[in-house]
């Protein structure tokens, strides 16, 4: 990078939940940083574009320059990804849905940006994390989001009793997410291996339509109608 010219900042952007407008989704001062830019790194090149023609960006969509990052990217990828910024480009860091890093690959991105001296600037906008977690009624004061569970036996199970047991030595609520074709069977296993008294949130399609979210303890959901979380998009959090 020419000793003349400082680096670009990466903007950190939001993008909709499952179904929601893209004006619930962001404030115009955040909308007005996004239009001009030229650069962008996504985890889906084709959803970014729908999302950014929405948008209506300044430069046509087939002059955008879009560059993907998921879970299968290398790390020795990332100075690549973030040359436009030390060549002094602004460039915007895109979820699939919601807030990027949270849940989502960006992290490392993030940290090597810091390293480089980018400028990381977070925009405000969805998260359904954030949102599973004041919508919970669990504790927001003294928390862990824990990313996802092992998907397999007896892994997961493990798991699940692990976290209920820090829950209680620390007094603090457990939350995690799951991919709609597991939440199902994550929300059976939360019901088995945890106990009776454990509270059990969880918050489905957050930020769409149909959303809802509910607390109970195990013994309460035992006794309720059965929940349907088949193909949903599901955020849980347990307390002791």
């Amino acid at each position: 990078m020419p000793a003349n010219k400082s680096p670009g900042t990466l903007y950190l952007i939001p993008t909709p939940l499952l179904n929601q407008p893209l004006e619930h989704a962001l404030t115009d001062y955040a909308r007005s940083l996004i239009v001009p830019l030229e650069y962008f790194i996504v985890e889906n090149a084709k959803s970014a574009r729908a999302f950014l023609k929405q948008l209506r960006t300044l430069l046509p969509i087939q002059q955008l320059q879009l560059k993907e990052l998921n879970e299968h990217t290398p790390e020795q990828q990332i100075d690549i990804l973030l040359s436009p910024l030390l060549q002094g480009h602004a460039c915007g860091l895109l979820s699939e849905a919601g807030a990027p890093c949270l849940a989502d690959p960006g992290s490392n991105l993030v940290a090597r940006s810091h390293q480089l001296g980018i400028v990381v600037v977070p925009l405000i906008g969805p998260s359904a994390v954030m949102l599973a977690i004041i919508t919970s009624g669990l504790s927001g004061q003294n928390f862990s989001f824990c990313g996802y569970l092992p998907a397999k036996s007896p892994q997961r199970e493990n798991r699940i009793r692990e976290l209920e047991k820090i829950s209680r030595e620390r007094q603090q609520s457990q939350f995690f997410i799951e991919t709609p074709y597991r939440a199902q069977k994550l929300f059976l296993a939360l019901l088995e291996n945890c106990h009776a008294n454990t509270k059990v949130a969880v918050s489905v399609n957050l930020g769409s339509q149909d959303a809802w979210s509910n607390m109970r303890s195990v013994r309460e959901w035992e006794s309720q109608p059965a929940v349907d979380l088949e193909d949903q998009l599901v955020v849980f959090g347990i307390q002791v």
